[in-house]
């Protein structure tokens, strides 16, 4: 052990300087998040060289922009391009007024090991997957450093997640609660679990992996159905008189709540949810349920009965080492807000409804 950086916290540190607008070394390319770039700062990289624009093979789908590098594309930085023709090709909020942004021309050939790693980390920090990148000949000092390879294995690697802290919290659905705070290695954000009676450690527990929705959840928000199969949930476990709900902090599927705000937006323009989703440069789905599976056996259990309408959480505890013994639907009522929302769940994310 020493006092400097381990891959774990310079990959952790990469995230947050791209967050606030800072480049990050990857390998012999600066690279930065087109979302926080400012203007001065984009200045200052294009004097170092050509620069590129990276973006997932999502985006360039909508942009009609040539995808030779399979999961994204290379965009060559036009000489007269501006801040705001980055934004534009970034954030899809304007497609709609300006279509036309091109027409672009795609690099070919040569490494993408350190594009690939620039929209990972953009991904990880929750922005628009869009990375700005130049190549220089020597590493720029105080900008954090990394190799693109070891960045995109560790940003792959499941996060070890410790308790912190547990303490009795009586609910309305069941007075018998205790929350715990786990805490995952790699300085992404804590996720919770709610511990209702006393549930057995070696049988299986009534589940429910349940992702944060602040407008669903906190809100009310009819657009989902998140807020009522949360109480749902909860109820079902309070009238059992035990259950694990787990709080996972993957808001958004994962994208996090200004990109889900992107794609509400994009929705009120007539796309729906996974259209959303993909115009931003996003999968259907960006959510790691490892991080459910790692929790429950971190309490202590190994099965579950699982609630939940999506097959593919049933498979994700299975792969990591949590049998699921049963299925519990969790169906809530719809409402005219969230019925094409749920058709959209059925229809192209496999849920059971």
């Amino acid at each position: 052990m020493t006092l400097i950086p381990t891959l774990t916290e310079s990959v952790s540190r990469a995230r947050t300087d791209l967050r606030m607008g800072l480049p990050v070394m990857l390998g012999s390319y600066v690279a930065a998040a087109v979302e926080t770039l400012s203007p001065d700062r984009l200045a200052l990289m294009r004097a170092l060289g050509p620069a590129v624009l990276a973006i997932t093979e999502r985006r360039a789908g909508t942009l009609k922009a040539r995808v030779y590098d399979g999961d994204l594309a290379r965009i060559e930085v036009p000489g007269s391009a501006d801040w705001a023709w980055l934004r534009a090709v970034a954030d899809p909020a304007g497609d709609l007024m300006t279509p036309m942004k091109g027409p672009f021309v795609s690099e070919r050939g040569g490494a993408v090991m350190a594009h690939r790693a620039a929209i990972a980390l953009a991904k990880s920090a929750q922005l628009l997957p869009a990375a700005l990148l130049v190549r220089v000949d020597a590493p720029l000092e105080g900008l954090t450093q990394l190799a693109p390879e070891a960045a995109l294995t560790q940003l792959a690697t499941e996060a070890h997640l410790a308790p912190v802290a547990a303490a009795r919290l009586p609910l309305l659905a069941a007075e018998n609660s205790k929350l715990h705070i786990f805490r995952p290695d790699d300085g992404a954000a804590e996720h919770y679990a709610v511990e209702i009676g006393a549930p057995a450690r070696d049988k299986p527990v009534l589940a429910r992996l349940h992702s944060a929705c602040f407008t669903g959840d906190v809100l009310g928000s009819l657009k989902c159905d998140c807020g009522p199969q949360l109480h749902a949930a909860l109820g079902a476990m309070g009238a059992a008189g035990e259950g694990v709900l787990l709080y996972l902090n993957q808001e958004g599927r994962g994208i996090g709540l200004a990109n889900k705000m992107r794609a509400y937006s994009l929705q009120n323009q007539g796309f729906d949810t996974v259209e959303a989703n993909h115009r931003l440069g996003f999968e259907d789905d960006e959510r790691d349920f490892r991080i459910g599976a790692g929790i429950l056996r971190e309490m202590g259990f190994s099965a579950a009965r699982l609630m939940t309408n999506n097959p593919r959480k049933v498979d994700m505890l299975a792969s990591h080492g949590i049998a699921v013994t049963e299925r519990v639907p969790l169906i809530t009522p719809r409402n005219r807000h969230n019925s094409g929302y749920l058709d959209v769940k059925a229809a192209k994310s496999g849920h059971l409804l």
